[in-house]
């Protein structure tokens, strides 16, 4: 018999709302998941250090850890830290940073951890996936999905309006990163999961389509939202394909090459999914893209975010060394750097024009 249906895995909850902070240590009653409080918080020395003396009465049995940074070797210290206690869950709470080092310490302690988003910088919240500094510059590591979400707004419209801004960076370049899927579907006969490029692409879609500006709620709604949905889209894929194509290539690049000069995560991607979109041709949505960038605020072009042509030319070029075995269009084309020299030159005319 065929099989009919699937699980898709997914956290157990979400909660996305005002006072969704306050209301911490009830959601984790009400989840089963410690009614004791008994949990283990990982913060960050800004805003997780700022809200620790607002939520400490309400969780009075937790331990608290600080976290300095987003290293490999950080997330390892976290882990041993908690291995002397007795915990029934981890509670990460900060920006994208410390949630990539909380899902890595829980899944060493085998802990499930809740996520507790003050920024919606990227899809980080959601993720499969922890990425974290090293010795050679930055890796991503597959861990489990946090169990649970929260996203209060209030703490979010109090974040840097640069961290929102790149989030919707981040979540749009899910177009681009789809359609280098189905081109490798095209050329390669790579397999497209459905589900996953749906949920996906509707995540780009509703933020690529908002009206809203960086201090409307119903934005921030919508994009905690689509940081979801494109996080249980990597789940259901088994990889970040659906998320991360050229576009991201593009930002490992530069992150390796120009470590001390790399921007936010979402506006390397961001600018990213416009090039590689006009690379492949897609001249409406790369249209799209950009309009929607700069609506926010968000960089299309390298000397916006401090690179020089040759820089970003250099980065292109270097890209697919960042995803052995994935096909995108960059992987497709396999430009020179005078071609890509060329490409960007055209993109910038397009954009400017």
């Amino acid at each position: 018999m065929p099989v009919l249906t699937r699980l898709v895995p997914s956290p157990v909850f979400v909660e996305i709302r005002s006072g969704a902070l306050d209301a911490l240590a009830g959601i984790l009653a009400d989840q089963r998941l410690s009614a004791a409080g008994r949990i283990a918080v990982a913060i960050s020395n800004g805003s997780g250090a700022r809200l620790r003396a607002r939520l400490e009465p309400a969780l009075p049995s937790a331990d608290w850890y600080e976290v300095t940074d987003g290293s490999l070797d950080s997330a390892v210290l976290l882990a041993e830290q908690m291995r002397a206690g007795h915990y029934d869950a981890m509670v990460a709470l900060g920006g994208g940073k410390i949630i990539d080092v909380g899902k890595y310490a829980a899944a060493r302690v085998g802990l499930p951890l809740v996520a507790v988003a003050t920024n919606l910088a990227h899809d980080g919240i959601c993720s499969p996936v922890s990425i974290l500094d090293n010795d050679a510059g930055r890796g991503s590591y597959g861990v489990p999905s946090p169990i649970g979400i929260v996203v209060d707004l209030d703490v979010i419209r109090q974040a840097p309006p640069r961290f929102v801004a790149a989030g919707i960076g981040d979540v749009v370049s899910n177009l681009s990163a789809c359609a280098d899927w189905e081109l490798s579907h095209s050329v390669t006969g790579e397999p497209v999961d459905g589900l996953a490029v749906a949920m996906a692409r509707s995540a780009g879609e509703n933020l690529l389509r908002h009206p809203g500006s960086l201090t409307d709620r119903d934005l921030l709604t919508t994009l905690a939202e689509a940081l979801v949905l494109s996080g249980i889209a990597m789940n259901i894929a088994g990889s970040t394909r659906p998320s991360s194509g050229a576009c991201h290539e593009i930002s490992h690049a530069l992150d390796v090459l120009f470590p001390k000069r790399s921007a936010q995560h979402g506006e390397q991607v961001g600018l990213g999914a416009a090039f590689a979109s006009f690379l492949r041709g897609e001249r409406e949505l790369t249209g799209l893209i950009v309009d929607r960038l700069r609506f926010h605020g968000l960089p299309v072009t390298a000397d916006q975010i401090g690179f020089t042509e040759e820089e970003f030319t250099k980065a292109v070029h270097y890209a697919p060394n960042t995803r052995p075995g994935r096909f995108t269009i960059l992987e497709h084309l396999d430009l020179s750097p005078s071609d890509i020299r060329d490409s960007y030159a055209d993109y910038v005319q397009a954009v400017n024009s």
